[in-house]
């Protein structure tokens, strides 16, 4: 397995598949007592800075640091929205991991001194971080661990 697909898709924890598995829309709107977001809401934040990293949208990313929304704004129209963003959070990881195997692609520098390699590497912390306080959410609404195949 390459360290990449490690990072992004199937190593250390849970395959992220499977970890955003069997939700239903009331488990992903759902926001327990003093948590600061639903699990939609994570999702959606890591996915959409994902997608700004791994494409690259300099424009976006400017917008987002310099205090753009960085959740939603709304709960998920229905059950296929949140399928929808699974299928985008997973597609933008496949990218990530396609970025890590070009050697060419890993050194190219995409700031002075910050190559893609520190921000892949950046973007696998922040996944995790988020992926975490999914699981996080999903044991206080008892819907951890997720159905078995």
């Amino acid at each position: 397995m390459s360290p990449w697909r490690h990072l992004f898709l199937d190593g250390e924890f849970s395959p992220r598949a499977h970890l955003l598995s069997g939700l239903t829309l009331a488990h992903v709107t759902k926001r327990p007592a003093g948590a600061s977001h639903s699990i939609y809401e994570e999702l959606w934040h890591a996915t959409k800075w994902q997608t700004i990293v791994v494409e690259r949208d300099k424009a976006d990313g400017d917008a987002w640091l310099a205090g753009g929304s960085h959740y939603p704004s709304k709960a998920p129209d229905g059950e296929q929205a949140w399928h929808d963003l699974v299928k985008e959070f997973l597609a933008g990881a496949e990218q990530a991991v396609e970025w890590g195997r070009s050697p060419e692609g890993l050194a190219t520098e995409v700031e002075v001194g910050v190559t893609m390699r520190d921000v892949l590497q950046s973007l696998a912390v922040h996944n995790a971080y988020h992926l975490g306080k999914i699981v996080a959410l999903r044991q206080m609404i008892n819907a951890w661990p997720p159905p078995t195949e």
